[in-house]
């Protein structure tokens, strides 16, 4: 009897997988999606695991409804979802990129549990793959520069004039572990774009210059990244270095050709107002130009060394802003 019984368990689950698999043969409607989906769940090990095998086969028409499914409230089925999604992780590069732009949204907007199996899943994905990232990201204008200890020891990335790479490439950076640092200068940053950088836990700094964010997403990003100083500015551009640690706003550089250099401002100069409101240090300064945009007028009240010893010079120079 007990020969005999599993046999014929044995044979109904073969007969489930082979319905299942035979109705993934060609392109499965929206239904039958949604039947495979609610089988992840089903109490039978047989037809759970031909459901994930037919979905995994499925490709694109799936990816819909096992996000759904992810970042619904049925824990064991979100699991099965994000081990599929795993799946199609190592697929064609369309399929597999639409993959993770799911588990993205999942691991931000899921079930508290959801979110953790879809965060675990995209974190193992990644690793491995550091050195292909930066090549991909260089390639496509973005600029690496290694910080000192003194700002934050580690890596940071700059997007700027010369960049002409897309989301594809910009999902890229959670790969690089060392990653602290991220500028965006007169990129345009959408909300996908904000879900890769949502990711990014490791970062200290965030740029985000002239990119078009409004301040609802801004504030959504720094909820996710509380160790982070984001710094958001409307794209007005003056063109200084200064120290960034306190103390008076002194200029240590001039970028040629800026807005700053066509309005004879020099290294040394000591930058006191803007618009006649007193600034204390470099800090003051980025806070006054935040809000400015491209094209905008401002006066800015500097002191600059005289000829002779001691001697100091107060100016009121005219300056319009460039685009970051």
């Amino acid at each position: 009897m007990i020969g005999i019984s599993c046999v014929t368990l044995t044979t109904a689950a073969l007969a489930v997988l082979s319905g299942l698999l035979s109705a993934a043969a060609t392109e499965p409607d929206a239904a039958t999606i949604a039947r495979w989906v609610e089988d992840l769940g089903a109490s039978q090990f047989a037809r759970r695991e031909a459901a994930a095998a037919s979905l995994a086969a499925a490709g694109w028409p799936a990816l819909g409804p096992l996000e759904a499914a992810i970042c619904g409230s049925d824990l064991e089925v979100a699991s099965r979802g994000v081990e599929i999604m795993q799946t199609l992780l190592t697929g064609e590069p369309d399929l597999a990129a639409e993959a993770e732009a799911a588990l993205e949204r999942c691991a931000a907007s899921g079930g508290a549990a959801a979110a953790r199996l879809a965060a675990a899943t995209l974190e193992f994905h990644v690793e491995g793959t550091v050195a292909a990232a930066r090549e991909q990201l260089e390639s496509a204008g973005a600029v690496f520069v290694e910080r000192p200890p003194v700002a934050q020891a580690g890596l940071e990335v700059v997007f700027g004039k010369d960049w002409k790479g897309s989301l594809a490439d910009i999902r890229q950076l959670p790969r690089l572990r060392s990653l602290v640092a991220v500028g965006f200068h007169g990129v345009a940053v959408d909300r996908e774009a904000l879900a890769v950088l949502g990711r990014l836990e490791r970062l200290h700094h965030l740029e985000l210059f002239g990119t078009g964010v409004n301040d609802a997403d801004v504030a959504e990003l720094a909820a996710r990244l509380p160790a982070a100083r984001i710094d958001v500015r409307q794209g007005g551009k003056l063109g200084v270095g200064a120290l960034a640690f306190g103390g008076p706003c002194e200029v240590r550089t001039v970028e040629p050709g800026s807005a700053a250099d066509q309005a004879g401002i020099r290294p040394g100069d000591v930058i006191l107002a803007v618009d006649d409101v007193p600034i204390a240090d470099f800090a003051g300064l980025t806070t006054r130009l935040a809000s400015r945009r491209p094209g905008e007028p401002l006066r800015l009240s500097v002191v600059r060394e005289g000829r002779a010893a001691g001697e100091r010079e107060r100016l009121d120079l005219e300056v319009r802003l460039d685009a970051w």
